[in-house]
């Protein structure tokens, strides 16, 4: 799955085209390395998120096409 739409089903960002913007701005990574908006995820990967001083770390638990609002959060769980 794309990255800009794993933020958009998870729920960490709320527009797929915000998620866009982050990701060729610089902001996100996947496995330590800068993600494009094109860039795949699979599970296990981690995930960083950076939007001016704050940092938000997750590790992916599933992929889902299409998720409830109520269920988006378990599809990561906070990294170290």
């Amino acid at each position: 799955m794309r990255i800009d739409k794993f933020l958009k089903n998870s729920r960490l960002i709320k527009r797929r085209s915000v998620a866009k913007e982050a990701c060729d701005s610089g902001r996100i990574y996947v496995n330590d390395r800068q993600a494009k908006a094109g860039t795949d995820v699979k599970e296990g990967d981690i995930i960083l998120i950076r939007f001016g001083d704050k940092e938000i770390k997750v590790r992916v638990l599933e992929l889902k096409e299409s998720q409830r609002k109520e269920d988006a959060a378990g599809m990561y769980e906070a990294a170290d």
